[in-house]
């Protein structure tokens, strides 16, 4: 892999389940506004740092990457 991850397990699960509620947030509660296309854009950001395991805000902070024992 290209990066290690630096988000715990539970911390995926957390990212994942707001970035998809986020998503809906921004096309559902605001449609067709930039607004809600700015949230939508959020929530993909953080639906995917909880896919991937790896949030490159975190790196940039100098959070340490996830042990694997």
């Amino acid at each position: 892999m290209f990066y290690r991850k630096n988000v715990f397990a539970w911390g995926q699960i957390v990212r994942l389940v707001a970035g998809v509620a986020i998503i809906g947030y921004g096309l559902l509660g605001a449609p067709g506004s930039t607004m809600g296309y700015l949230l939508a854009a959020i929530g993909l950001y953080t639906a995917l740092t909880g896919i991937f395991g790896f949030c490159p805000a975190c790196a940039m902070i100098g959070r340490k990457p996830v042990s694997r024992h």
